[in-house]
């Protein structure tokens, strides 16, 4: 399979395993929580009760395109939530928000009974870092930001993502610091200390919230579970 074939099948393996008629669903965002987000919107048309948590504007967009009905944040309780990752590690801590959505899909994936990932093989890795961590700001906030980054991690290498020559703005109106750090050997301790510094908003690690990831390669589909660890 090409990449977005593989894509496409994690996508919708995601959907087939895991939703059910009368379900809610979180829908993530990217190019392969697309796949899941249309093969929602195929079972909607045939008929199936499905509605829909969206983690991004784009997200809902798209639902809106295949009548797949929206609800807010817990209107209802969410019985699996579906997105992509940049980087899964072993033990299934991510990488995400390279979409810009990271606030919001782990908003979603928090509020899920069950958390599913889906990625093609060449998200995983050993060690989370080769993807830049983004790290979601608060714009009047974010001077201050970059100076208390670079005290705290003074190897760090930042910069403001942008798009189309402007900074980019979150679903939220706040900015993103695409950041590496290098090899991330504690992701929950960086997350946690990234995240205290004033005007962080999020920052895009997720540990010990994905309950499951499946996997597309080449010629097969797989699923990478969870340990026993507690959920957070």
């Amino acid at each position: 399979m090409t990449s977005d074939e593989q894509k496409r099948a994690a996508g919708e393996a995601a959907v087939d395993r895991h939703v059910r008629d009368g379900m809610c669903v979180g829908l993530g965002t990217g190019s392969t929580a697309y796949w899941a987000i249309r093969k929602v919107g195929e079972r909607v048309a045939e008929g199936e009760r499905i509605t829909a948590v969206a983690t991004s504007q784009t997200t809902e967009d798209l639902c809106g395109e295949w009548n797949v009905p929206i609800l807010g944040l817990l209107d209802r309780p969410i019985d699996v939530a579906i997105d992509g990752a940049d980087e899964v590690a072993p033990d299934l801590a991510l990488t995400k928000g390279g979409g810009g959505a990271l606030f919001r899909e782990k908003a979603v994936a928090l509020a899920a009974a069950h958390f599913v990932v889906i990625v093609d093989e060449s998200k995983l890795v050993s060690t989370l870092g080769a993807f830049p961590t983004p790290v979601e700001v608060v714009p009047y906030a974010l001077p201050w930001v970059e100076r208390e980054l670079a005290r705290a991690f003074p190897a760090a290498r930042y910069a403001v993502r942008e798009r189309d020559g402007k900074p980019f703005a979150t679903d939220n109106g706040n900015r993103i610091l695409d950041v590496r750090f290098g090899a991330i050997d504690a992701p929950a301790d960086l997350a946690e200390a990234v995240h205290s510094i004033h005007g962080v908003v999020d920052v895009g690690i997720f540990v010990g919230l994905a309950d499951e990831v499946i996997v597309a390669g080449a010629s097969q589909v797989w699923t990478m579970y969870r340990s026993t660890a507690t959920r957070r």
